[in-house]
């Protein structure tokens, strides 16, 4: 049982890192499609800007993780709120076509911390 859950641990934090990777590069180099589609959500240049470098810290954060578990699940926690925030950004602009990437992230990131052996949340 060890083993599934480790399994399943890093391939939900795979997918964050590439989820995550390849959105916050295209906002950072202002791939065009990238930039139109931002723009069509309301995101001016600026604000495409900051939400991809915030992403790009994230994802460092995750890889840096791999050494440090600290480090990691900040990380983590951090980028669950960008993708709350890109599945709220979807659903309010009625974008039910492509908000699947932005969902599974949400998914990953509880995943990634419920299967941590590092993480505990005390209430």
């Amino acid at each position: 049982m060890n083993v599934l859950r480790q399994l399943i641990h890093w391939i939900a934090y795979g997918y964050l890192v590439y989820a995550f990777g390849y959105a916050s590069l295209f906002k950072v180099f202002q791939k065009p499609s990238m930039m139109e589609n931002m723009e069509a959500f309301g995101f001016g240049k600026i604000w495409t800007l900051i939400i991809g470098y915030g992403e790009l810290l994230g994802v460092l954060g995750l890889i840096l993780g791999i050494w440090m578990h600290h480090v990691k699940n900040l990380s983590t926690i951090w980028l669950f709120a960008f993708a709350i925030g890109a599945l709220m950004v979807h659903f309010s602009h009625g974008d039910y076509k492509y908000f699947y990437t932005a969902l599974f992230c949400c998914i990953s990131c509880f995943i990634v911390l419920l299967t941590d052996e590092n993480f505990k949340l005390i209430l």
